[in-house]
């Protein structure tokens, strides 16, 4: 009996690893890809200049957005090779430069003071440690720069929190990774950024537990 419950741990624990690593990066792939999700970054990608550091980048979903008479060019920083693998179409035809680096947003190989714009789209959501990815971000942006993003989180409205909890432990294990409790705008004040632009809004046709989204403009508060 010891053994088949050992066998029995063993084979979930295949399971969910083939889970994580082929099919739920495809199903969190498409879930990015809407057309309502799509229609949102157009509110945000668009308007990155200079030198862009995009986290998060993965699947290149926002490549075929950024404006090339805006953009030098675009640094995409991912930690995860499986997203990396089902964006390299995107990244080939990138409409703008573009140099991948795989590493985690919690440790930047990048210098200080170099990016203009960096771009976080549906990512805080999923990184492991969001306070650190925001200092990095601070750390890498000129004095002038700023940060464009675009997340869902944690909803104001305490009965949808409330079930954002309960769901958190199952929708992080379908997401591979992905948190719908994680609060976004009072993540990035703590961080030392300042918000000139704020919006928080439920995307229509989801449940409004995965569809509180946040967008807006941060920046360096000195």
């Amino acid at each position: 009996m010891f053994c088949k419950r050992i066998q029995l741990h063993s084979f979930k624990e295949d399971v969910m690893g083939l889970y994580a690593r082929y099919i739920g990066p495809r199903f969190v792939s498409c879930l990015c890809s809407t057309q309502d999700i799509t229609a949102e970054r157009l509110k945000v990608v668009p308007n990155a200049s200079g030198v862009v550091l995009e986290i998060g980048i993965g699947p290149g979903l926002n490549l075929p957005l950024y404006d090339p008479a805006r953009v030098e060019r675009v640094i995409g920083v991912d930690p995860g090779s499986d997203f990396l693998r089902i964006g390299s179409g995107r990244h080939a035809t990138s409409p703008v430069p573009l140099e991948i680096m795989e590493a985690p947003a919690e440790a930047l190989p990048l210098s200080d003071a170099l990016i203009d714009t960096a771009v976080v789209t549906y990512t805080l959501c999923s990184v492991e440690d969001p306070m650190r990815v925001l200092s990095e971000l601070r750390r890498v942006l000129k004095p002038t720069g700023r940060v464009l993003f675009l997340e869902h989180g944690l909803a104001h409205d305490e009965k949808v929190s409330t079930w954002q909890h309960r769901l958190n432990p199952i929708w992080k294990r379908l997401a591979v990774g992905c948190n719908l409790n994680r609060p976004v705008a009072s993540t990035f004040e703590k961080a030392g950024f300042r918000l000139p632009e704020v919006d928080h809004y439920y995307l229509s046709g989801v449940p409004r537990a995965v569809g509180y989204l946040c967008r807006g403009i941060a920046v360096t508060t000195g």
